[in-house]
């Protein structure tokens, strides 16, 4: 080989400090330079393809667009080839002798002094290229222009002080050479698995064929960028288990394509199993983002809302401005309007399978609709969050059956102004909430709460439309009073006579004593039906599930302290006994145990007792005085 007009060329000094920042600082793993040689090669064949649907004049016509790899783990060099647009000798100079041309001396020095300030160079400079240097201890690029009368040219430099530029009198072919001899601690790049890993992992997607050792690395087309019609669900399935190991096809396949106001594509899927509880980090989550076919974030996590980190897929933008490395991104515009039209997207398809198939939504909901429920944050797509939400409610016919907010608005009493809900650990023990029984008896639909972030979304989101949100235990009665009663109590009991009324309100004022401080107030109650006391919050300002929730999740917040009303149902077997007592004797040790009962049982049941230990041998205790009474009976 003979080289003709070899000129050495210094770099500049702005250049030579630029280089150190990039070959030491800017990069965050070195593997990375191999993706920016890749997306140089696949831009050069690009361009040359672009020149060839012009009709130009091109050298070598018959040679086929690829990129080539090769590699010597003797000699620990490695050779990136490509048959695309090439580069004459200024050209070479102008994109590869030349880094910093809009830079300045004080903003070098700033970069210099603070290193931690290089993700700041955006668009100002075409470098790419230098992050060979990080492996490199010395780079040589043989190139042959597209144009048939320019001569071959090689450029070859250590990356320290300077470069020199050739022209070759050897015949080559069309396209661009890189030779790279690797430094001595870079040696595990000279290695196929090592090599064919990083292709798979940032430029797997390319469009051109990418050879390792003549055997074809990129074989997964890049179908989001593919017409939807043109596309088979085999191909989707095939592309989904690709890009995530699982061995099931997807619930849903979401793939979009947006022209305007911007240009991206994505394909996004919903997988049939939610993986939350098996993961073994949180933060295993995101969306894979590509410009250009090119990886340039795995698993970025700003595209969609946590709430919706279950889908899985990519973003594929054109347009996207990138930094100096092209692992971060620019905070701007571009990037939040593609992240917003992602997540409506998702949105939007799921209303969609919400309408058309209320059984396959069900499938969704059962496997990701924990994580989807911590959307109420997202003031921006609020409406359709909330049209996707699903409840089990009193109507339902199981606790498997779901509704959607709406279900529960067309089913509605007439001047209902709220929506009602109650909270419990399943659907039987909500049904025997005593606060619920004056909603049976009116027949107002209930939404039954099973999870405890269920209730901190409600009363996060407030409302629907024009309902709010009320739990049954701080459900103001007047409201409920204008409803008819739909259905009666069990057991009919005779109105007490003027007399026995006197003897329950002196009652009611014995059991405030026996309980004094512990509640604010013993009052009759009008909300039940079928048991003998409960629990009421004097105030709406929390129910007694978000209290215990507060408690269990942080000790250090203060939870004001909670003043109970006990009411009594005056109605009920047990009542009238103890009225019967109270008439013979006010101070039966029967009315002082069965007050303590009643109260303890009502805490047990809002879930807000402390210590069961009293209750339990009290009740013990009345076991065993009522199977004595019993036995009696039966001599």
């Amino acid at each position: 080989m003979s080289e003709l007009h070899k000129t050495k060329y210094e770099f500049k000094a702005e250049t030579k400090k630029l280089l150190d920042i990039l070959v030491h600082s800017l990069y965050t793993s070195r593997e990375i330079f191999l993706r920016e040689l890749i997306s140089n090669a696949s831009d050069a064949l690009d361009k040359l393809r672009f020149e060839s649907n012009r009709g130009t004049e091109i050298a070598d016509n018959d040679l086929p667009l690829e990129i080539r790899i090769d590699f010597d783990e003797k000699k620990n060099i490695i050779t990136i080839s490509d048959t695309g647009i090439g580069m004459t000798r200024d050209e070479m100079i102008l994109n590869i002798g030349t880094i910093a041309k809009s830079g300045s001396e004080e903003f070098l020095k700033q970069l210099a002094e603070n290193k931690d300030a290089a993700n700041n160079i955006i668009g100002k400079f075409g470098i790419g290229f230098y992050s060979v240097f990080m492996v490199a201890k010395e780079v040589i690029i043989k190139s042959k222009s597209f144009r048939k009368d320019e001569p071959a040219v090689e450029w070859r430099s250590d990356g320290l002080g300077d470069y020199e530029i050739a022209e070759l009198d050897e015949k080559i072919k069309r396209g661009t050479t890189i030779e790279i001899y690797l430094k001595d601690d870079a040696k595990e790049f000279a290695d196929k698995y090592r090599l064919e890993g990083i292709i798979k992992r940032h430029s797997n997607f390319i469009s051109f064929p990418i050879y390792l050792k003549n055997e074809k690395i990129n074989t997964i087309p890049a179908i989001w960028r593919e017409p939807k019609s043109s596309i088979k669900k085999e191909q989707y399935v095939e592309f989904y288990k690709f890009l995530t190991y699982d061995n099931e096809e997807p619930l849903e396949i979401i793939h979009t394509s947006v022209d305007a106001p911007i240009q991206f594509n994505a394909l996004l899927f919903i997988p049939k199993k939610s993986y939350e509880f098996w993961r073994w980090s949180k933060d295993d989550y995101g969306l894979d983002l590509y410009v250009r076919r090119v990886l340039i974030q795995h698993q970025n996590k700003d595209l969609l809302p946590e709430y919706l980190s279950f889908v899985k897929g990519v973003v594929d933008s054109e347009d996207l401005p990138l930094n100096i490395s092209r692992e971060t991104l620019q905070e701007n515009i571009i990037f939040t309007k593609i992240a917003n039209s992602v997540t409506s997207n998702v949105l939007s398809h799921l209303q969609k399978v919400a309408k058309e198939s209320p059984e396959r939504y069900a499938d969704f909901w059962k496997e990701h609709g924990r994580i989807f429920k911590l959307g109420y944050m997202d003031f921006q797509n609020a409406d359709k969050y909330q049209q996707l939400l699903r409840f089990n409610s009193s109507a339902c016919k199981d606790e498997k059956e779901l509704i959607s907010l709406e279900d529960y608005l067309s089913r509605m009493k007439k001047d209902q102004k709220e929506i009602y809900f109650a909270f419990g650990a399943n659907r039987e023990a909500i049904d025997l909430n005593p606060h619920l029984e004056i909603f049976k008896s009116k027949g107002i639909e209930v939404l039954y709460l099973y999870d405890p972030v269920d209730e901190l979304v409600v009363t996060s989101i407030r409302k629907y439309k024009d309902y709010e949100f009320k739990s049954v235990d701080t459900v103001d009665l007047k409201s409920l009073e204008k409803f008819e009663d739909v259905s009666e109590s069990k057991e009919k009991f005779e109105s007490l006579s003027k007399d026995d009324e006197k003897h329950f309100d002196s009652l009611l004022d014995k059991m405030k004593k026996i309980l004094g401080d512990r509640v604010k107030e013993v009052r009759q109650s009008k909300r039940l039906k079928e048991s003998p006391s409960c629990l009421v919050n004097s105030d709406d300002s929390i129910t007694s599930t978000m209290r215990k929730i507060l408690k269990m999740s942080n000790n250090e917040v203060k939870i004001p302290n909670q003043e109970f009303i006990l009411e009594i149902n005056k109605d009920h077997k047990l009542i009238r006994n103890l009225i019967e007592i109270f008439k013979k004797n006010s101070n039966d040790d029967f009315i002082k145990d069965t007050t303590e009962q009643l109260y303890e049982s009502a805490l047990l049941l809002e879930g807000n007792l402390d210590d069961p230990h009293k209750l339990v041998n009290r009740l013990n205790k009345m076991l065993t005085e009522a199977s004595e009474l019993y036995k009696k009976k039966i001599e």
